[in-house]
């Protein structure tokens, strides 16, 4: 994609540029229903947590037995150890707590409140245990829970350091695209002298000296030089792209061999990739079914954990005493915590979109993710979307006695002059070859799928498809018209008023991979579709050379939009597009997918955006998809699956043999689960799409 185009429609998004130089540590997480909220510096927690807990653990009773031979402790260690845990509690557990409102305030108790509720009894209870045992002097003795409480804050809060790291790094491909911009740019002022400048001093509109090797410092458009441009680190493009003057350069990308003179087209918070991570930003921020789902199932969890705790509490304290009840239910409380299942979503999708986005696939809604299994109808446009858009003018025609061709060409020329459309591109480069001198027209206005109209010295003319000349009733060889379509040429007509003075019919050409991707859409038992605004015999030829049976020509932007919808009828629809007269039906469709060298309009209308405009990115999104969906199933399971087996165990089904889950236990169960989800999440691929 032109990095002007992205650069043009760019807001202030500093701020995400400035990602890579944050410390995670400091960040206010916010993941799934503000699971991560209000955790506060995680690492500090941890780690004055995890000092704290040495002494408790060595002089606090576990399940009644000590660590140390008893002779070891001192008079007073059991207070002491209150003292060690109640700071424990409420600096470690706070965190907890505070994540436990939160829910609460949004009606919606999860995670945190089970922890909270946790470390809540076993702290009361733990100073009732040390007053009784130390004021009351009460027989028997009874245990308190501090090394339960104490441990069990230090896991949590490494398990959210771990999953907290585990988030960030699955991010972190996106993160580095910020790191791609070198320090310092090679300014050039208007009396040649260079001088070095820091990037974030870098404006608009100046010019700048890239030499041999270097990274591009923003985004600009050549004025002199040519090299070949690596911008795989950027687009996915593997292959390295030749530049020359007028061509564009993306900020990140790395120069070949040639030194470049460039003027700066977007810096800083309207670059490029300021732009990609705005969009990356955007889809991790979108909230999927998938995601809704596994809200669902915490607060399923939560509900059925309450139910059984309290449960299992009132059996145990029937048939035995507190001491035996109160463990059980922290068990209960703690081993389904659903925080893994919190998190099996979140982390996929930060996965994949990293992975998207170091080839080249741009998410704007993740939720298009989710469809791709209920895809059955693939609508794409034509031109730039299956054919390279580069237009050759193979037939120029007068049709009016006192005009020459090289005065329709003339004609047709300056009406284009200020337009970017692939035809009138062929249009312009045959005039520049013919030596022609453009002179734009005045008062230009375009008419959406009709044409492009101005004035020449006084006279009104336009440069219009067939569709114009049939709407008007304008009167033109049809047997002429049919031969250059057949030929695969895409057609149009200089008019004055009411007179068709001459024609032009260009050829364009498929696109190496668009074959490949009609043959893996019909494999996946996806049926393609080609809606095009052309000529039906030019369509015809383009889809049959490629393997697509349903054609619809000769449509309008409405037109479009009213097939995707009469397809929608049958089914969920991919449609692949990348002009203005496809913006309406990018929005329209269950996935929008726009290919990146086409315009702002169809890019903020799409969900999807393919950069390097290469249709095998389309069967690289669509593995993706299925890979991140399959993942998403797995991480739901772990993330809910082991409750099943662990809360029984928890509440003491298998007491009758002697084994009661121990609150610690069930703490390291449920990090363990949290790991595997992460794992698991870490452990999505994307394969490679062997193109032609």
């Amino acid at each position: 994609m032109g990095a002007s185009k992205m650069a043009t429609s760019a807001p202030d998004e500093t701020e995400h540029m400035d990602m890579s130089k944050m410390d995670m540590n400091d960040m206010d997480m916010d993941m799934g229903d503000g699971h991560m909220m209000h955790m506060g510096n995680l690492k500090r927690k941890f780690w004055v947590s995890l000092i704290l807990t040495i002494p408790v653990v060595l002089m606090s009773p576990m399940m009644g037995m000590h660590l140390v031979p008893t002779q070891w402790l001192f008079p007073g260690s059991d207070w002491v150890v209150a003292i060690l845990g109640t700071v424990l509690f409420f600096y470690g557990g706070g965190a907890f707590f505070s994540g436990a409102k939160a829910e609460i305030q949004m009606k919606r108790p999860a995670m945190m409140t089970l922890i909270a509720m946790g470390i809540g009894v076993a702290y009361i209870y733990s100073i009732y245990a040390v007053i009784a045992n130390n004021v009351y002097h009460v027989t028997p003795v009874v245990n308190n829970f501090f090394w339960e409480l104490s441990t069990l804050i230090v896991i949590m809060l490494l398990g959210h350091w771990i999953e907290m790291n585990t988030i960030m790094n699955a991010g972190s491909a996106v993160d580095a695209l910020g790191k791609l911009l070198p320090q310092e740019a090679h300014v050039q002022d208007d009396q040649g002298n260079i001088t070095d400048v820091q990037l974030s001093n870098l404006q608009v509109g100046q010019t700048v000296v890239i030499r041999a090797g270097e990274q591009i410092p923003a985004d600009a458009k050549i004025i002199s030089g040519t090299s070949a441009v690596n911008e795989s680190l950027v687009t996915g493009e593997s292959k390295a792209v030749n530049k020359s003057i007028d061509d564009e350069l993306i900020g990140g990308a790395v120069n070949g061999t040639g030194t470049l003179t460039a003027k700066v087209t977007g810096t800083g918070d309207s670059g490029y990739l300021a732009q990609v991570m705005k969009l990356i930003t955007d889809a991790k921020g979108a909230k999927s079914k998938a995601e809704n789902l596994a809200d669902k199932v915490a607060g399923w969890l939560f509900y059925a954990a309450l139910f059984v705790g309290i449960l299992a509490f009132v059996v145990w304290l029937t048939v035995g005493n507190l001491a035996t009840a109160l463990p059980v239910a922290v068990a209960v409380f703690v081993i389904a915590c659903p925080h893994a299942l919190g998190l099996a979503v979140p982390l996929v999708v930060s996965r994949s979109t990293a992975l998207a986005a170091q080839n080249g696939l741009l998410i704007r809604n993740r939720t298009a993710m989710e469809q791709v299994n209920q895809i059955k109808y693939a609508l794409m446009d034509k031109t730039g979307t299956l054919t390279m858009g580069e237009f050759k003018v193979n037939h120029l025609v007068s049709l009016a006695a006192d005009l020459d061709e090289q005065t329709v060409l003339q004609r047709l020329a300056d009406l284009e002059s200020g337009s970017s459309h692939p035809l009138a591109t062929g249009i312009l480069t045959a005039a520049k070859a013919k030596g022609l001198t453009v002179t734009a027209a005045t008062d230009t206005r375009q008419e959406t799928g009709m044409g492009q109209f101005g004035t020449i010295a006084g006279t009104t003319y336009g440069v219009v498809s067939v569709n114009y000349l049939e709407k008007k009733q304008l009167d033109y060889d049809h047997d002429q018209f049919s031969q250059f379509a057949a030929e695969g040429n895409s057609i149009s007509y200089l008019v004055a008023g009411d007179q068709v003075l001459g024609l032009v019919a260009q050829g364009d050409q498929i696109k190496p991979n668009a074959k490949m991707l009609i043959s893996s859409l019909k494999h996946q038992g996806i049926t393609p579709v080609m809606l095009t605004g052309d000529n039906q015999e030019t369509a015809n030829k383009v889809a049959a050379s490629i393997g697509i049976t349903e054609v619809q020509a000769r449509l309008l932007p409405e037109d479009k939009e009213r097939l995707v919808q009469e397809y929608q009828q049958k089914g969920k629809i991919l449609f692949i597009g990348d002009g203005v007269n496809d913006a309406p039906s990018l929005a329209r469709a269950d996935i929008g997918m726009a290919i990146g060298s086409g315009t702002d309009v169809a890019i903020e209308s799409a969900d999807i955006i393919l950069v390097s405009s290469d249709p095998a990115d389309v069967i690289q999104f669509l593995d993706l998809a299925r890979a991140t969906h399959r993942k998403m199933t797995e991480n739901l399971w772990w993330g809910a699956g082991y409750n099943l087996i662990a809360i029984p165990l928890a509440a003491g089904v298998l007491a009758p043999i002697g084994f009661i889950l121990n609150p610690m236990v069930g703490a390291i169960v449920m990090s363990l689960s949290t790991v595997i989800v992460a794992i698991n999440a870490m452990t999505l691929k994307l394969k490679t799409v062997a193109t032609d």
